[in-house]
């Protein structure tokens, strides 16, 4: 007997309908050599401290770090958990073969394997691997079947993540609890310190603290007004200052130049082509849902893995925006597919999957179709199925991904811009404009409600000081027939301008900002090749702003994030580099990627994770900030530049020591 293991009920149902496993059993299907079964979820997890050793138990700095020899595991969950992994059980022990049919990623491998060694597997495993759940995929992924073996380094990368966060997040909460949380006893508030969690904490801390230490400053704009277009002002500005920084010195620009006529040095006209926006990866729907519609995170993973389920998308927790080759050939079927839905599809079908240029055969393109940027899984895209029964919120993320795979197959918008030069007196002036030729893909979101246009910019999440980053609308417009050298009186103008200090994350920026460990990076390409050291995969982003949320270390404030007292007195407590910083935690899942790919060794990440957490306890025990004060027993010890003291030293507390002590 074959013995199928599926990720979830629903779709152990439809596994075991496409198979012939029509018997409805407790907990499994049966019929045609095959029961298929499922777990929920993560049936299986690594053991609790005081599971190792009764020494873990209680909390105590002395009992740090803990650092099993040997990390086992555990059925974790209800009894209707412990029924369930039983019957699983029983049907391994009898099996012959076991296919693996789990979520095909790094965490479903980790959750499938688990089980079948606390089963006791002996029989041989093979592996399911499907982009959709698709009928069509679902029996091209039956005979294709791999071996476990071939999955080995994925499993590994995942329990070292596993083991990652067990290490760094039991030894970091327990040391920081002890050392530095208030009250004692129940009564104690636990510290939580996790290896991704803290560094996604501490960005929406420092961007917090940047704003409210921010401190504005006036500058003017001068522009002009000529044929009804506003031309800015290019003076030079010292270094970070800018150009016009009193009214008095802005007024003797503006009489200097109010009687001279505005003649034109330079009009430039440059023909250009807007691609269309890239399909999506998990993170770039997540921030796209987040500004359109204000979902979570979180809520748009489960509506998109609905979409997955109800089998009208393909796999969502991917984190490239790139299609393989072999999609190429099926791109027809599946704009077929959909075409009675969006009948932006109907000019491309009949189009061929050639791979040739011109009329009659559909574009393939380097920047829809790259192998070498596609590993397990390719972008989120349609299967071709008809999206029906679909929920309205379940319509509007769909529509998205449909309409970005539409428009990739479209022609390239065609735009002039144009920049235009002119000078008054000793001051020169420029204004630029943008123009339209041919939409292109632009027509595919013409008709689409205005929430499924592509958004034309990435959200700014710089601090916006920058004067140039005003006005944007203007460069935007079309401008009039401008000749060069011909002049004319304009009317200059002064405008009082404040600095203004960087916007607050909200989930979309914040996304961002863990995809690329913490840089704000507006080129696609170059966030691309930044993903390897995000912080997190893009499975496990969305849990993780939604457990800051849970243990009330931020909040929203309408779409905005802001820290808690709670979350800035965390990280403001913590000492350890490690644990705060979202290059560093970019960095270890660079290796964690490594190992996914068999260039990086298990063993070698272990021993680091076992040095690292050392050294964090090892930091929390040998600093003595925190602590109370041995003098007056009231007072908390503080840090200065080069010695201890207490807090209460105002009050006369006389305590003080040296760092080297």
């Amino acid at each position: 007997m074959v013995v199928c293991v599926a990720e979830k009920p629903l779709v152990g149902a439809y596994i075991a309908n496409i198979l012939g496993a029509k018997q409805r059993k407790d907990g499994y299907f049966e019929g045609n050599g095959y029961q298929v079964t499922w777990t929920f979820g993560h049936l299986c997890a690594l053991l609790d401290p005081q599971e190792y050793t009764e020494q873990w138990k209680a909390w105590s700095l002395s009992s740090l770090p803990m650092i099993p020899a040997r990390f086992s595991i555990k059925v974790s969950g209800d009894e209707g958990v412990h029924k369930q992994f039983n019957i699983i059980k029983n049907l391994i022990a009898q099996a012959d073969e076991v296919i693996n049919c789990g979520d095909a990623g790094q965490e479903g491998e980790l959750i499938q394997r688990w089980v079948y060694q606390q089963a006791g597997c002996k029989c041989p495993v093979k592996r399911l691997w499907v982009n959709s759940l698709t009928e069509e995929a679902m029996r091209e992924g039956f005979r294709q079947l791999k071996d476990q073996s071939e999955y080995q380094h994925l499993y590994e990368a995942g329990l070292m993540r596993a083991i990652g966060d067990w290490l760094l997040g039991m030894n970091a909460t327990r040391a920081y609890t002890i050392r530095y949380a208030q009250g004692s006893g129940r009564n104690r508030q636990v510290l939580s310190v996790g290896r991704v969690q803290t560094p996604t904490l501490a960005l929406v801390v420092k961007r917090q603290a940047e704003i409210e230490h921010f401190v504005p400053r006036t500058y003017w704009e001068l522009k002009t007004s000529y044929r009804d277009t506003l031309f800015s002002a290019q003076l030079p500005a010292e270094e970070d200052e800018y150009a016009i920084t009193s009214e008095e010195q802005g007024q003797a620009l503006v009489d200097a130049i109010k009687d001279e006529p505005l003649s034109i040095t330079s009009v430039e006209k440059k023909k250009a082509l807007e691609y269309a926006p890239k399909l999506y990866d998990l993170t770039s729907l997540q921030v796209d849902c987040n500004k359109k519609f204000s979902y979570s995170a979180d809520k748009t993973l489960q509506l998109i893995q609905s979409l997955y389920e109800k089998r009208v998308t393909t796999y969502p927790r991917v984190d490239t925006t790139y299609l393989s080759d072999d999609i190429y050939p099926k791109v027809p079927g599946t704009l077929a597919g959909i075409k009675d839905y969006f009948p932006q599809a109907a000019p491309l079908i009949g189009l061929k999957a050639d791979g040739k240029k011109g009329a009659g055969s559909l574009p393939k393109s380097k920047k829809v179709f790259d192998n070498k940027k596609v590993t397990d899984h390719h972008a989120i895209i349609p299967t071709g199925q008809r999206p029906e029964g679909l929920t309205a919120e379940e319509k509007k993320v769909y529509d998205l991904v449909a309409l970005h795979f539409i428009a990739v197959f479209y022609p390239e918008c065609e735009v002039s811009n144009t920049t235009v030069l002119a000078k008054a007196g000793d001051i020169d002036f420029k204004v630029t404009g943008r123009e339209v030729l041919k939409p292109g893909w632009r027509t595919v979101f013409e008709k689409a409600p205005s929430d499924q246009v592509p958004s034309t910019k990435e959200e700014d999440t710089e601090n916006s000081e920058n004067p140039e980053s005003s006005d944007e609308s203007e460069n935007s417009k079309s401008l009039p027939a401008f000749t060069k050298g011909e002049s004319g009186p304009h009317v200059p103008q002064l405008k009082e301008k404040t600095t203004t200090p960087p916007k607050y994350y909200t989930e979309a920026t914040l996304l961002r900002a863990m995809e690329t460990a913490g840089k704000t990076v507006e080129n696609e390409e170059l966030r691309e090749a930044m993903k390897e050291n995000g912080i997190g995969r893009p499975s496990t982003r969305a849990a993780i702003i939604e457990k800051l949320y849970q243990r009330k270390y931020i909040q929203k404030q309408g779409k905005s994030l802001r820290a808690t007292d709670v979350g800035i007195n965390l990280i403001h407590t913590i000492i350890s580099p490690l644990l705060k910083s979202a290059e560093l935690t970019g960095l270890w899942e660079k290796k964690l990627r490594e190992i996914e790919r068999g260039e990086y060794t298990a063993q070698q990440f272990l021993n680091e994770l076992k040095e690292m957490t050392s050294g964090v306890v090892h930091d929390v025990k040998t600093n003595k900030a925190g602590m109370l004060c041995p003098v007056c027993r009231q007072g908390r010890i503080i840090r200065g530049n080069t010695r201890y003291g207490c807090s209460r030293w105002r009050e006369g507390c006389s305590y003080a020591e040296p760092f080297d002590n």
